[in-house]
């Protein structure tokens, strides 16, 4: 991992939702850091530069902390505002670069599988990120890029065969499915058929009435 990008943040001595929609229509994003058995501190950051790393990758952080110099945080949680499409706060946990953290990187799929020449075969992604550990300087910027060109229609791939690149260990269930070839077939409905000899009864068809010799021979 290349030099950890800088975020500022200052303390915050209001707590409360108000509190925090005033931050967030400032520009800053409300948070709070924990970890390496100290106090939690509730900061707020500058939201446009938090988000703009996030959105390439980083996950590791310096987190220049207004008055009291910077600590170096994994962003552990984002929380998401009903719609889940903005950010609206941050849980950071202190780290040192040495020692070894849980995250989850994205994953990006390489490759056209060879499956979907087959009629109806579509490509299922079903988990866009995997669990790993390394070293807090490992932390991956980047997804991850996962070959999927010789995937055949019906196959599917776990976790376990994602090839990691050094010095990343697998952190969850190696059966995990990550994505599929699918094949999907519409069903042919089929014709209605009548039995051999049946009239089809016409609705509202006014039937015939007996003759007087036909009523004679009834009786």
């Amino acid at each position: 991992m290349g030099k950890t990008p800088t975020v500022q943040a200052r303390k915050r001595d209001r707590l409360g939702s108000r509190y925090a929609r005033r931050l967030r229509a400032a520009g800053e994003l409300p948070a709070v850091i924990y970890g390496h058995k100290q106090d939690p501190v509730a900061v707020s950051v500058n939201g446009k530069d938090l988000l703009t790393h996030l959105s390439r990758g980083q996950r590791v952080l310096s987190i220049a902390l207004e008055g009291s110099g910077a600590e170096t945080c994994l962003v552990n949680e984002l929380q998401f505002d009903y719609l889940g499409t903005n950010v609206i706060h941050v849980d950071l946990t202190r780290i040192d670069l040495t020692e070894r953290v849980s995250v989850h990187v994205l994953i990006k799929l390489i490759g056209k599988p060879v499956g979907l020449k087959t009629e109806g075969a579509i490509l299922r992604l079903v988990k866009d990120s995997i669990g790993i550990s390394c070293l807090a300087a490992d932390v991956p910027s980047e997804a991850i890029q996962v070959d999927v060109s010789a995937l055949e229609a019906g196959a599917f791939l776990t976790a376990r065969q994602i090839q990691l690149p050094a010095g990343l260990d697998l952190d969850e269930d190696p059966d995990e499915l990550i994505c599929q070839v699918s094949v999907v077939r519409a069903e042919e409905e089929a014709p209605a058929v009548e039995p051999e000899g049946a009239e089809p009864e016409i609705i509202g068809e006014k039937k015939e009435e007996p003759t007087a010799e036909e009523s004679a021979e009834k009786e």
